[in-house]
């Protein structure tokens, strides 16, 4: 096959979709060269700008390294800005670098629609890039800090009063960030929340007009009980520095304007000459070329695309539809297959009003508060388990949950609580000490040797064992002599071992009943120095609670041990990382998974 270029330009949804869709298909053709070029060495989040625009969490949370999400990819990731494509010489141009290409793929993304608005650029705030975020998070409290020492009624009162503009997804979600924040920005500057103003300002008739009536309803119902003020039907024509003017005249006090009124496609994009472009987004075909240029193709919100009489609307789906649909007709140029055309296939919307509520209506199913915040985070996991596996998932989970502060999610602060490690110090040295002299006592008692099979029967402390018989090599004998010592003890939780427990012995352990034997006893051992030390303390917890249920069901062990595994389930958060190994162990650990070894490597190359 003859050597291809394909390059990407813009690393937002459609681009690191289109990137991963390619990176699959032509993993096995060293001939397929794919090259992913952004201004950012970031992908954003955009959906989940709001979260740190309203203080909830830090912009590292909406940003997943895009060498992380290729590193055991062929994609060659580029920072670089691009200033101009020379479509005849196929080849994009940067101030330092040119980079040529067969076929190339333009998510340049989009930016904020004013209407010509006058007043909007300069007084107010759009909510479309990370920095926008930031800029917005670092307003509000300069707000409530300038409010709590001035004296002028008036002016305090437009230092109080936020305004978004535009009741879609983005500003229903921005304003319900503010309302949550509110509370904790009165408290810390100690002002009247009574005195906080929360508005937002809709040119149209109804909240979240793609939503169905009964979630906007609940939506808006929502809001309006947490204080947030709902103005329908009131086109902003003005805004100045210290208020907002209304179509009807009236005049809104206030210092805060986040615009979230509409977007449109980049002005880089729409100055390609690749065609027609309406409000920025080019035209394309159906099957996603650019009208002008059959190698060309644009995706996510750079193009206009009519389906069913009404343009593509300018969401996530949208983005990785059409960049499915424009790595198909490449992959099918590519390999002398046919083309396809794009159909759309939604699955529904979803908007979350703080950290705790959300209305959803997906799969033709409709939820509110508690379970669509739930889908919310599934969809979000989904995605991003997509472009990064497991590592980004977890990043992600850590910053919604178990590092989330002031209790804005839906498990409140449950998961987020931190406790002193260092008082499980002793309790993990006592558990490590015990399995330790289990262990042991066992080697003293010969289970190393090969001529005698012991059980195990548990103890008042520990499941101290006890010899009940010379067994050959029968696994159901075992069984039946562990039975013996338990009803001999009266402690045993199981009467009789579960008959799938005995299955397994007599097919996977009789023949090898020694091993099976001195592999409980070097576990022992190194479980007691495991904990000790310190060292992996979460996996000897695991293997912990492992034996345990083993003992369990082999019908040995009594209510007794059941203190092991809630002991050892106390120990899984991070109890060697005090006066333990993993103080050392663990960092190393995280550095070597995230691949940060790997790139020194790659430097010094």
């Amino acid at each position: 096959m003859e050597s291809k270029r394909i390059v990407i330009l813009g690393a937002g949804y459609a681009g690191v979709s289109a990137a991963k869709l390619l990176n699959k298909k032509f993993k096995k053709n060293t001939e397929i060269k794919v090259t992913l070029i952004d201004k950012n060495p970031y992908h954003t989040l955009m959906t989940e700008l709001h979260e740190v625009a309203g203080g909830r969490v830090e912009e590292d949370s909406v940003q997943v390294n895009l060498r992380k999400i290729f590193r055991r990819s062929s994609v060659n990731v580029v920072t670089d800005t691009i200033l101009k494509v020379d479509f005849e010489g196929k080849k994009l141009v940067s101030e330092t670098e040119e980079y040529p290409y067969d076929y190339l793929i333009i998510g340049a993304g989009s930016e904020p629609a004013y209407f010509g608005v006058p007043g909007v650029k300069e007084n107010g705030f759009s909510l479309w890039s990370l920095e926008d975020a930031v800029e917005i998070r670092e307003h509000i409290p300069k707000m409530f800090k300038l409010a709590a020492v001035e004296k002028n009624l008036k002016k305090k009162d437009e230092m109080l009063t936020f305004v978004v503009a535009g009741a879609g997804f983005t500003g229903i979600e921005t304003m319900g960030e503010l309302a949550e924040w509110k509370d904790k920005l009165c408290r810390h500057y100690d002002i009247d929340k009574n005195h906080v103003k929360l508005k937002v300002v809709e040119a149209m008739g109804k909240v979240l007009p793609t939503l169905d009536d009964d979630s906007a309803a609940k939506a808006e119902h929502y809001m309006k009980k947490h204080g947030i003020e709902i103005i329908l039907n009131s086109p902003i024509v003005q805004v100045n520095e210290n208020s907002i003017v209304l179509k009807d005249g009236r005049s809104i006090p206030t210092r805060t304007l986040i615009w979230t009124c509409g977007v449109q496609g980049c002005k880089f994009a729409a100055n390609l000459e690749l065609g027609d472009a309406k409000r920025g987004r080019v035209q394309v075909n159906e099957k996603m070329q650019s009208m002008k240029y059959e190698n060309v193709y644009m995706v996510g919100d750079n193009l206009y695309f009519e389906e069913n009489g009404k343009p593509l609307p300018q969401i996530v789906e949208t983005a990785m539809q059409t960049a499915e649909t424009a790595v198909h007709n490449i992959a099918a140029d590519i390999e002398g297959k046919e083309k396809k055309a794009f159909k759309s296939n939604y699955h529904g919307v979803m908007v979350s009003i703080g950290g705790k509520y959300a209305v959803a209506n997906a799969g033709g199913i409709k939820t509110s508060g508690f379970f669509a915040m739930v889908m919310k985070h599934l969809v979000n996991m989904h995605y991003l388990f997509g472009i990064g596996g497991i590592n980004v998932v977890w990043d992600y989970l850590v910053h919604e949950f178990f590092n989330m502060k002031d209790g804005r999610t839906i498990m409140g602060s449950h998961l987020s609580q931190k406790s002193q490690t260092i008082w499980l110090v002793p309790f993990r040295i006592f558990i490590g000490v015990l399995w330790l002299i289990e262990g042991i006592g066992k080697i003293k008692q010969g289970w190393l040797k090969g001529d005698h099979i012991y059980i195990v029967a548990t103890s008042a402390v520990s499941g101290a064992s006890e010899k009940v018989g010379d067994v050959a090599s029968s696994a159901s004998q075992v069984v039946k002599e562990a039975q013996k010592a338990a009803e001999a003890t009266q402690t045993a939780l199981l009467a009789h071992p579960p008959e799938i427990y005995t299955s397994f012995m007599n097919t996977f352990i009789a023949p090898y009943a020694h091993f099976f034997q001195v592999m409980i006893v070097l576990g022992e051992v190194a479980l007691g120095l495991a904990f000790i030390a310190g060292a992996f303390t979460f996996l000897a917890s695991l293997g912990s609670i492992f034996l345990c249920c083993n003992f369990i069901l082999s019908a040995m062990g009594g209510k007794e041990i059941l203190w092991y595994i809630f002991g050892a389930i106390v120990l899984m958060g991070g109890s060697g990382r005090s006066f333990g190994l993993d103080y050392y162990i663990m960092p190393w650990l995280e550095k070597l998974w995230r691949g940060e070894f790997r790139k020194k490597q790659i430097q010094k190359i």
